[in-house]
């Protein structure tokens, strides 16, 4: 990008990596002018962002707690920057606890989980988060919620690691045992022909028909788990799980069952989701920096979006991204579309 020309002693600013962020992401700021009388300062939606490396010509900054705004401005002591925008994520919701992806319904309405330690209820198991984002409880008897996944009608599923259960939730947040016997049941996803796919952390992925047979469709190591599941364009049944590795891979499963590295190189990498143009997303860690790190086809790796405790991620049918932390949503207007529902 070039760089923008400003009236002299102005600041300027070449380039903002990454491109969106979370409060607490780290944005690196390139350009020129950045240090006269003073050290650089910057503020992101008028908010000043704490600096954690300053020069003439590079800067990183610290996303604020509170921000609201994408407008990013560095100033040297004597004048400002020409405003450069950047996502910024807006939380959404507080208080809850995802171990994995979020779901967002057709309507635009979004689940995510309390999930809790392991064996001890939460007093609510999953929320919804309607699209004027106000949250309620949507099912509160289900101990340890962790996979939620969509079917091509919007009915919504949530494996428990307690019980090793697949449940089936009614519109209303009426609860049904869908399948059991699923080990540690975590990850959750259906391929295209209406089969439900579930991850048993140590190591199988059952594949589960839609009349309700199960077969064990793949068996990886224990040590990668299957976690986090999602289906990408390509037919293959895509898998992750952190492990104490500051360099972990993303495996994928063909249609056969046969299991194959499609990337390595990632820190923790937890919840996965690919957009309209193939590309896949995944809750990881790249370089040392947390976020979310997008790949292409041709296995390309970037980090596109800078933040803390990222487990998982969902498109938003309006084109933004939901990114749930350890603890709480955040709506990030990015203007990707995500794949659709298989």
């Amino acid at each position: 990008m070039a760089m923008r020309k400003d009236a002299d002693g102005k600041p300027q600013i070449s380039a903002v990596y990454p491109a969106a962020a979370i409060p607490g992401g780290e944005l690196q700021i390139r350009g020129k002018g950045f240090a006269k009388s003073t050290r650089p300062q910057v503020t992101i939606g008028e908010i000043e962002a704490p600096i954690l490396v300053g020069s003439d010509s590079y800067v990183v900054a610290k996303v604020p707690e509170g921000t609201s705004e994408g407008e990013l401005v560095v100033m040297n002591g004597e004048k400002s920057s020409v405003a450069w925008a950047c996502d910024i994520g807006i939380q959404i919701a507080d208080s809850v606890h995802p171990v994995a992806n979020p779901v967002v319904d057709p309507a635009g309405n979004i689940y995510t989980t309390l999930s809790g330690p392991r064996g001890q209820k939460t007093p609510v198991a999953v929320y919804r988060i309607d699209t004027s984002y106000n949250v309620k409880p949507f099912i509160t008897d289900l101990m340890n919620a962790t996979g939620l996944a969509l079917d091509g009608e919007g009915t919504l599923y949530i494996s428990s690691r307690h019980d090793g259960i697949v449940y089936q939730s009614s519109p209303s947040g009426s609860l049904s045992v869908y399948v059991e016997g699923m080990g540690v049941a975590t990850g959750l996803a259906f391929d295209a022909d209406g089969n439900l796919y579930v991850g048993d952390r140590s190591g199988t992925v059952f594949k589960i028909s839609r009349n309700r047979q199960i077969y064990v469709f793949a068996t990886v190591e224990a040590s990668i788990s299957a976690y986090h599941l999602a289906f990408g364009p390509d037919g293959y049944l895509y898998l992750s799980g952190p492990t104490t590795s500051s360099s972990d891979a993303v495996h994928r499963i063909s249609l056969s069952g046969e299991v194959e590295v499609f990337y390595k190189g990632l820190g923790r990498p937890q919840g996965l989701a690919f957009d309209a143009d193939g590309r896949l997303y995944v809750a990881a860690s790249m370089g040392g920096r947390r976020g979310i790190v997008r790949i292409d086809a041709d296995r390309n790796a970037e980090l596109f979006l800078s933040g803390p405790g990222i487990v998982g991620l969902a498109f938003a049918p309006s084109r933004a991204l939901v990114v749930a932390t350890n603890n709480a949503l955040f709506r990030v207007e990015t203007g990707i579309k995500g794949r659709p529902l298989p």
